[in-house]
């Protein structure tokens, strides 16, 4: 069997067992944050939101199998996984709508600075997994060749930063560096339709989805650029008041 072929059924066994079960989440719109009495004490289940950075993926994997196999009900958890609305995931656990969620060091680190009460409480991979992606054809290998391009992210300032930053590592001009925020477009789909030319995208799913369509793709990984860039991401994260009076579904989680 190729190589190709076992990283396609890799794939797929993944994607069947995250959506098979995303019906159990929704929009946080529609999911309140459990109240006091829609929570038990001692050993009864505790029941918690839990919302994720984005659509479900492959680096919600295990969030999904612990909710499948019960290994949360196990710790006496009853998680309700649901996506983010209008609002962040950061935001929404920061104000405890969610009481843990997924997010990025890099996040929690700017948050932390604005005096958002958000913790980040456990890594979910060992080292950092995400890069700069961008098709063969657009020729760039070296964030120097980010000159002249447009990149399509989130829009959040830390981003921006740290675009400028590698580009002025690499002896470029950042200046030159167009900045686009394109929110939750699909990044091989803004490539090929021309909107942008480069985003910042995680090995373990756009960088698969994409070598998997059968396109072929230019992938930098942060953690080649810097020792200081293979920090922890995607985190697990939760609020401070939680840590506070909740330290068992902490523990637990």
């Amino acid at each position: 069997m190729s190589a190709l072929k076992r990283r396609n059924i890799l794939t797929a066994i993944c994607l069947m067992i995250i959506f098979a079960f995303a019906a159990t989440g929704c929009s946080i719109g529609s999911t309140p944050s459990p109240s006091p009495d829609e929570t038990s004490s001692g050993d009864e289940t505790q029941k918690i939101n839990f919302v994720l950075d984005w659509v479900p993926n492959t680096n919600h994997t295990g969030i999904y199998v612990a909710k499948v196999k019960g290994y949360f009900a196990q710790e006496g958890l009853d998680v309700d996984i649901i996506q983010p609305g209008e609002s962040s995931a950061d935001q929404l656990v920061a104000s405890n709508t969610a009481q843990f969620g997924i997010s990025y060091q890099e996040s929690v680190t700017f948050a932390r600075s604005s005096g958002a009460p958000l913790v980040s409480l456990a890594a979910v991979i060992q080292h950092n997994t995400s890069g700069f992606g961008s098709l063969k054809d657009k020729q760039i290998v070296s964030p120097k060749d980010f000159e002249g391009k447009r990149y399509g992210g989130w829009g959040s300032e830390v981003e921006e930063a740290m675009v400028r930053q590698v580009v002025k590592d690499a002896g470029g001009d950042p200046d030159k560096v167009q900045i686009l925020t394109i929110g939750t477009a699909d990044f091989l789909q803004a490539s090929e339709t021309g909107q942008i030319d480069f985003a910042w995208i995680f090995e373990g799913w756009d960088f698969i989805n994409v070598t998997n369509n059968g396109v072929e793709l230019n992938y930098i990984p942060l953690r080649e650029l810097s020792d200081i860039f293979d920090y922890y991401t995607p985190v697990i994260v939760t609020n401070e008041d939680n840590i506070k009076s909740n330290p068992g579904w902490c523990k637990n989680l």
